[in-house]
């Protein structure tokens, strides 16, 4: 009973901060929509308010969603099922309260309003009109009661899984890939596939799905970090000399056919020596920021920048698979304690990274890309399976359904609180006010009167977030 008054005075917050939230990325012109967000539902009518687990929107509690727009086609089974438990859940509960205050019990069913399923009780009116406001309270007040226990319970559900499901998958050794889009950038014959366990992302150890977020978003935060590499092998691997046939072999034919030397070290002719050193010797500047070396559009070769001991800054092209192969990586040259060593890193635009992507036994994935691309079209688990016969799917089926149940509890949790019209809150409201101001408003047309403005304010609140949540995400 406590906690439902609470929890009507406390939405009343939740709405307001979420309207002023709301408003506030109207005039960012930055409109939300997250597929990782679940919708709620009244047990009376559909509500497409949802506690928000986004963490772009880790402020915002509740957010409007719209299944199949910012819900998952292939979730909308988790949607539904959840939708339907938090329903049954929260009727369970008035009908549980109703017995245990004796009030009679006619029934209780289960109903579809157009899409959304839902669940009601039937309780005799005249044996709920009889008791005390008090009591009332109890009943009213117990649907969200058990919505919030619900979420609680999934909560708890969620920290405990790794220990539930410990004989059978294990934790805290890599990321297993489970899924991988099909026009994601990390397939190819060195790409990522299902069932790889992925321990490192570049120099950011990975354990779990969190570290893998934190990864990445690091990754995405931060400048392209760079590869410590000895004078020597950047001379070694260096493309001009080196590619020189392959990539022009026109010119490579001219320049033998009159008597010139081409080798590792050097190009050499009649009155000219040129020697190559690592260094290209013709780079430009792309419309994007990044600079380009490398001049046979090889997928292989990335052109690398530097700065020598003589604080020049070069561009060399380079085997990028050789160039980072066991290599220390760094952001300066103080990064590299070998002497003679130079940070080299990737030429890239500003959004573009380089992403050393460790998987054993198989060798090391690198991908270049926009790292948030890699986190939406990867998928990935903490659990990995002890034997060969455990589906890696399982731990992800529970864990998703888990915190769809969590927050569609919660959310119909909070909506059904706030004193609106046709939701609990309303009577939850008017047991309240009879049970507070009936000593001290002798008039009871006074405090209908105040019930009715404060339901006035419930109801104009909820629908100007519903309506402005609604556009954000569909219109806009």
């Amino acid at each position: 009973m406590v906690f439902g008054v609470i929890a009507m005075f406390g939405s009343f917050v939740i709405l307001g901060k979420t309207l002023m939230m709301t408003l506030a990325q109207m005039m960012t012109d930055s409109p939300s929509s997250s597929s990782s967000s679940f919708s709620s539902f009244s047990s009376a009518s559909s509500s497409p308010l949802s506690s928000s687990s986004s963490s772009t929107h880790s402020e915002q509690v509740l957010q409007v969603v719209v299944p199949g727009i910012n819900i998952p086609i292939n979730q909308l089974t988790y949607f539904f099922a959840a939708v339907l438990i938090s329903g049954v859940v929260h009727e369970i509960g008035h009908g549980i309260a109703a017995i245990r205050e004796q009030v009679r019990f006619n029934g209780f069913g289960i109903f579809l309003f157009i899409i959304y399923p839902g669940a009601f009780v039937d309780l005799f009116s005249t044996h709920l009109q009889l008791i005390s406001p008090v009591q009332q309270l109890r009943i009213f007040c117990a649907g969200i009661w058990h919505n919030f226990i619900l979420a609680l319970m999934g909560i708890l559900a969620l920290v405990l899984l790794p220990i539930i499901l410990f004989p059978f998958y294990y934790t805290g050794v890599g990321v297993l890939i489970t899924e991988v889009a099909e026009d994601s950038p990390a397939i190819g014959l060195r790409g990522l596939f299902v069932g790889d366990l992925v321990t490192q992302l570049q120099d950011c150890p990975v354990t779990n799905v969190q570290d893998w977020n934190e990864c990445l978003d690091t990754i995405a935060y931060e400048s392209q970090i760079g590869y410590c590499i000895s004078a020597s092998t950047l001379q070694h691997l260096s493309f001009p000399v080196r590619d020189l046939e392959r990539a022009a072999p026109s010119l490579f034919r001219h320049l033998k056919s009159h008597g010139w030397v081409v080798n590792e070290e050097k190009v050499q002719g009649p009155g000219l020596s040129v020697k190559f050193l690592g260094v290209v010797l013709s780079a430009y500047k792309r419309l994007d920021g990044s600079t380009e070396c490398c001049n046979n559009h090889s997928v292989t070769n990335v052109c690398f920048s530097y700065t020598n001991n003589f604080n020049k800054h070069l561009h060399t092209c380079l085997p990028i698979r050789k160039a980072v192969k066991a290599t220390q990586v760094c952001r300066t040259n103080k990064d590299c304690k070998q002497g003679s060593t130079f940070c080299t890193v990737p030429s890239l635009d500003i959004h573009t990274r380089l992403i050393k992507v460790r998987h054993p036994p198989q060798i090391d994935t690198l991908y270049i890309g926009h790292p948030l691309n890699l986190h939406y079209t990867v998928s990935v688990t903490s659990f990995v399976p002890r034997f060969n016969f455990l589906s890696i799917d399982l731990p992800v089926v529970v864990e998703t359904f888990v915190k769809y149940l969590i927050s569609l509890s919660g959310a119909l949790a909070i909506v059904n609180a706030v004193p609106c019209f046709a939701l609990d809150g309303q009577w939850i409201l008017n047991s309240f006010l009879d049970a507070t101001l009936t000593s001290v408003i002798g008039d009871n047309d006074v405090k209908d009167l105040i019930g009715f403005f404060i339901l006035l304010g419930g109801s104009v609140l909820l629908a100007a977030n519903m309506t402005l949540g609604l556009w954000m995400v569909t219109a806009r």
